[in-house]
């Protein structure tokens, strides 16, 4: 048996020739504060973000077509961050699920990102 604690961090995945712009975009429009990477552990290059108590790691791959793989964050106000990103991402409306609210967004990499507020 497994016993689980938390989730320590998430990697999704941009283009190699966008990973500046994804760089930019989790910093400037997302607010993500960036923190160290020992890039002498990895190959690859790619950039590594706080979010919230968990990590959010972004590496280079080749791009792939949308999928119904996912991230959910729980968030304080939905309402707020669905306000906030309208205009900025590509915003998905997710099926209703009891007691909670939530939609999706696409970052402009094609990564899926949920939002999510339970009630």
């Amino acid at each position: 048996m497994i016993t689980f604690k938390r989730v320590d961090h998430i990697h999704i995945v941009v283009a190699p020739e966008r990973l500046e712009e994804a760089k930019s975009f989790y910093i400037e429009t997302i607010g993500l504060e960036l923190i160290d990477r020992p890039d002498h552990l990895f190959r690859g290059k790619g950039y590594w973000f706080n979010i919230g108590n968990v990590q959010l790691h972004i590496g280079v791959e080749a791009p792939l077509p949308i999928s119904i793989r996912h991230i959910a964050f729980e968030v304080a106000d939905v309402d707020a961050a669905y306000k906030y990103l309208a205009g900025k991402v590509q915003l998905l409306e997710e099926p209703e699920i009891p007691g909670r609210k939530r939609f999706a967004y696409l970052d402009p990499f094609g990564n899926r990102i949920e939002l999510l507020q339970l009630f």
